[in-house]
């Protein structure tokens, strides 16, 4: 069997990624100033690339898998199957402009430039949804009908309607207004730094994280599928894992009713007897949301309690029905 080609992101997803790697593989590894990562699987090849380039490459099959964020699958349109959401690298793709400006959404902007017969100029790195957001405007299509805005860089102009411009930004993009352009599309955790550098945030354009996505035509081969649903499986379980915590607590028989009644699980406890009569043993997984909910009352009639925190937790059933399809 050929390996299958795994590319992870390079970069601001770089850390987090490498957490997920080392909860999912006993062995995650790497020599320094290389790109290449070992995984205590030699049937899985990983190099880091850029986050920007990973859904094309997946898409055009120069690797089986990837993880990149949702913001670059929309932004490429690349045709890959996203297997898994990996629940971090969350931002917000949004529309920010100088904070002394009284425009509350972007649409307002659009229709007075439009009106003053002024040019808007927006920054961006995200050429393909700052104009499928454009276009989306009441004004915009008012204004300018199905005109394409023009997307500026530096070896190309395309587009028609200069009166609606898109720079390509190379990064500082919150640095850009007011003197170079009008307003920004950028992405965002917390907007801080955008506050930080005067702009106010007018549209919230897309929510995005950090995906697992496949090539179409590798998990069309039944070896290298196989291999991807390990690598779905691995990758599921730590991300639930994240999520659960694991207890153990010792508690007298006649409160165990009780117990049960209250305490939430993944599935139902394990109870076992202890070596002392009248005692068990409860073992069972828990959401940490709910685990301060329940101190007050183990504190009433628990001996102690044991809590672990998963590294995984493999919901299985769940993995199959997703292969079957």
């Amino acid at each position: 069997m050929s390996k299958v080609k795994f590319a992870i992101p390079k970069g601001s997803l770089e850390e987090a990624t490498f957490k997920l790697l080392e909860s999912s593989w006993t062995r995650v590894s790497r020599k320094s100033r290389t790109y290449r990562v070992f995984l205590d699987d030699p049937e899985i090849m990983v190099k880091m690339l850029r986050p920007q380039e990973i859904p094309n490459l997946v898409s055009d099959g120069l690797y089986d898998v990837g993880i990149t964020g949702k913001d670059w699958i929309n932004e490429t349109k690349s045709d890959v199957d996203p297997l898994l959401d990996l629940e971090y690298g969350k931002i917000k793709l949004v529309i920010a402009i100088p904070d002394t400006l009284k425009f509350k959404n972007f649409d307002q902007m659009i229709a007075e430039y439009a009106k003053k017969k002024k040019i808007l100029r927006l920054s961006s790195e995200y050429l393909t949804n700052a104009s499928k957001f454009i276009k989306s405007c009441k004004s915009y299509k008012k204004a300018f009908g199905n005109k394409d805005p023009m997307i500026i860089t530096p070896w190309m102009r395309v587009g028609t309607n200069k009166n609606v411009q898109i720079h390509l930004s190379f990064g500082a993009t919150e640095a850009k207004p007011p003197e170079d352009v009008d307003a920004i599309m950028d992405v965002t955790e917390t907007g801080t730094t955008l506050k930080q550098n005067g702009l106010k945030i007018i549209d919230t354009v897309m929510k995005s994280s950090a995906h697992l996505i496949a090539n179409k035509q590798s998990l069309k081969d039944k070896n290298k599928r196989e291999k991807i649903f390990d690598i779905v499986t691995l990758m599921s379980g730590a991300v639930q894992g994240k999520k659960y915590l694991h207890l153990y607590l010792n508690i007298k028989e006649n409160n165990l009713k009780k117990l049960l009644k209250e305490l939430p699980s993944l599935k139902k406890p394990t109870v076992s007897p202890l070596s002392e009569k009248g005692w068990v043993g409860v073992n069972t997984v828990i959401l940490k949301t709910d685990f301060h909910k329940l101190i007050p009352k183990l504190r009433k009639i628990a001996q102690g309690i044991v809590v672990h925190e998963p590294r995984q937790i493999l919901q299985l059933e769940e993995i199959k029905r997703d292969e079957e399809n």
